[in-house]
């Protein structure tokens, strides 16, 4: 079941290795729409470890929720189970295969590694929710190139004048006489210096 209205989205899952694909995605088109494309892959990455740790861990079942709450300066990512439980960050070099490139037991590691604040906190008696924090960057929605211009000083281009080209004159007509402009181009005709004479 999916529900986000406005800056709130719940996903509820069986926390399986197919759905934890399912719900990165979600995770990131809900991102996209917010305009939060700079926390992508953080918060799938941080999403995507909190339920890998309810599938190795979580009892008595795997179904968890997922919700993300964008308030204006932060995301929060959050995701309960029915574990009371509450989950010990391990260290990592005490692990059969740790080290910086130790492929498992590195969730919260993780976690606290992408995020700028995470915690667990009890959910009832059956029960808790696990979460992490990521800073919200400021939206600049796009503005018309009209609008920034004015709001730079820059007065608006000017708009194109239509200039009519002169009628020909008929034959015979005498020289010197006015000869007016195309009705496409109201603009005056600049006088032309130094006109030859005619011969007497």
């Amino acid at each position: 079941m999916i529900s986000h209205p406005s800056r709130h989205c719940t996903v509820e899952l069986q926390a399986l290795p197919s759905r934890i694909g399912q719900v990165r995605r979600i995770v990131s088109a809900q991102l996209r729409y917010w305009h939060m494309d700079a926390l992508i892959d953080r918060a799938a990455l941080g999403v995507t470890e909190l339920l890998s740790n309810v599938h190795r861990h979580a009892r008595p079942d795997k179904s968890c929720t997922v919700e993300l709450e964008l308030a204006p300066d932060r995301l929060t990512v959050s995701v309960r189970d029915n574990d009371p439980r509450l989950p010990v960050p391990a260290d990592v070099a005490d692990l059969p295969d740790g080290g910086p490139l130790a492929t498992c037991g590195r969730g919260l590691a993780m976690v606290a590694a992408v995020s700028e604040s995470w915690g667990a906190r009890p959910d009832g008696e059956n029960g808790k929710v696990v979460w992490f924090t990521l800073t919200a960057p400021a939206v600049v929605r796009p503005q018309p190139a009209h609008a920034s211009r004015r709001a730079a000083g820059v007065p608006p281009a000017p708009e194109p004048v239509r200039v009519g080209t002169a009628a020909r004159a008929p034959a015979g007509t005498p020289v010197g006489a006015g000869v007016g402009l195309s009705a496409e181009a109201p603009v005056a005709a600049a006088p032309v210096a130094g006109a030859a004479r005619s011969p007497a």
